[in-house]
């Protein structure tokens, strides 16, 4: 899948490979537009919460102009694989991209979930009344 292989080849590339890694960069992830091209971004460990990378690749894609997104995947360095976005990456894609597909690991290989799934009963900041 050329999406998962985007991903990989993103943390591959940005993870140091040498007895020094400092972990900073540990997913990469890729998300496809719905004219195909594919945007990409890995993440920026911090202690006080940096991007995961799934928000990176959503801001690269904008940068680009895209604007109707249809897939998007993480993958762990290290060989680790398809991950599950975090809580924090499902309220976005719920807020802002709540048809994109996520592309995820299950006991049956992966699969392909509408993002608005993945977070039920999802806090709306729209309802919030101050």
């Amino acid at each position: 899948m050329a999406l998962v292989d985007a991903a990989r080849s993103t943390i591959d590339a940005a993870t140091d490979a040498g007895p020094d890694e400092d972990g900073i960069h540990t997913v990469g992830a890729a998300v496809r537009s719905a004219d195909g091209a594919i945007h990409v971004g890995v993440n920026l460990h911090h202690f006080t919460g940096g991007p995961c990378a799934e928000l990176v690749a959503l801001g690269a894609a904008r940068a680009s102009g895209a604007r109707q997104l249809t897939h998007i995947v993480a993958v762990g360095n290290h060989g680790r694989g398809v991950i599950s976005p975090c809580g924090r990456d499902r309220q976005v894609l719920a807020d802002h991209y709540p048809d994109i597909r996520v592309i995820l690991p299950s006991p049956e290989g992966l699969i392909s979930v509408i993002a608005r799934e993945l977070l039920p009963l999802a806090y709306d900041h729209t309802a919030q009344q101050v």
